[in-house]
């Protein structure tokens, strides 16, 4: 299933459906513990699957779904005979739907879904990828759109169920309602501003609180720190600007909006568990 390996970064190869590769999963064999940076949600149709994530295992059974963000470290031990859907969705196709970035960086990295897990939208899921499953090899026209739309829905789902305004935030309450709102956007602008010299105290007061209540409710939102959060937003660009060779590190450091390089390898090695130039080296195979 694995076509292109480099250490451990898997480049996936889309072939019928630009952005979208759908696997029916039939093998046997393991495969080494990997990242990409397309998402992948993974589902079997039968018999279990166990999949590792870091210090996490996982044991799918007929029907669970695993979400796998954007750049999550995993594998798949030996398995015995079975079947199980894997899609492959290219980060890229959603970087212009406003919100998804913002809360998919609130909602567990690699999310295991199941009947107990998530009962008021397992069902939904599962017919949704069905129904992608049925659509990628259906020759019809439009392919490519039916299934982007039925994979929104599906974040959709994930996102309003799993999200901060979920487990941080009582939606039934006007005034929590307002402030699940508020942070959203206060996410969306760190997206947009992050390669800025951004500071707590200036957020904050776009926030309309003051930095102590904001960083309690930020934390609360996100499951994470303001710094840590828009250090990862930052890693997250860095990322794009190093598939350009024409682009020095140094270059990448200071247009992602750290102040040094030194300070720009220690977060990125911190978060993708490699150097900026171990990560530009895995795309230039």
């Amino acid at each position: 299933m694995i076509e292109v390996l480099n250490g451990i970064k898997e480049t996936v190869i889309y072939e019928s459906i630009e952005g979208f590769k759908l696997h029916d999963n039939t093998n046997y064999e393991a495969y080494p513990e990997h990242w990409h940076t397309p998402i992948e949600i993974i589902m079997p149709l039968k018999n279990h699957y166990n999949v590792s994530n870091k210090n996490a295992f996982f044991t799918l059974q007929e029907g669970d779904i695993l979400f796998l963000n954007s750049g999550v470290l995993h594998g798949m031990p030996s398995t015995i005979h079975g079947e199980r859907l894997i899609l492959q969705v290219d980060f890229a196709l959603l970087h212009n739907v406003a919100g998804i970035e913002s809360t998919l960086s609130t909602i567990p990295q690699a999310l295991l879904l199941t009947p107990e897990t998530a009962p008021s939208i397992h069902e939904q899921l599962k017919q949704l990828m069905l129904n992608i499953f049925t659509e990628y090899y259906s020759g019809s026209i439009l392919i490519g759109a039916s299934i982007y739309a039925k994979f929104l829905e599906m974040l959709v789902l994930i996102g309003r169920e799993y999200s901060g305004q979920r487990t941080a935030f009582d939606t039934t309450s006007h005034k929590q309602k307002e402030h699940a709102e508020k942070f959203m956007s206060i996410c969306n602008y760190i997206q947009e501003h992050c390669t800025e010299d951004l500071c707590l105290d200036d957020v904050a007061a776009i926030a309309g609180f003051s930095k102590y209540h904001f960083t309690r409710l930020f934390k609360n939102f996100t499951g994470t720190s303001f710094y840590k959060y828009l250090n990862k937003k930052r890693i997250e660009h860095a990322e794009k600007l190093l598939v350009d060779p024409e682009l020095s590190i140094t270059e990448v450091a200071l247009q992602s909006g750290f102040s040094s390089l030194s300070a720009f390898i220690r977060m990125f090695k911190l978060i993708k568990d490699c150097t900026p130039t171990e990560f530009r080296n895995l795309y230039e195979y």
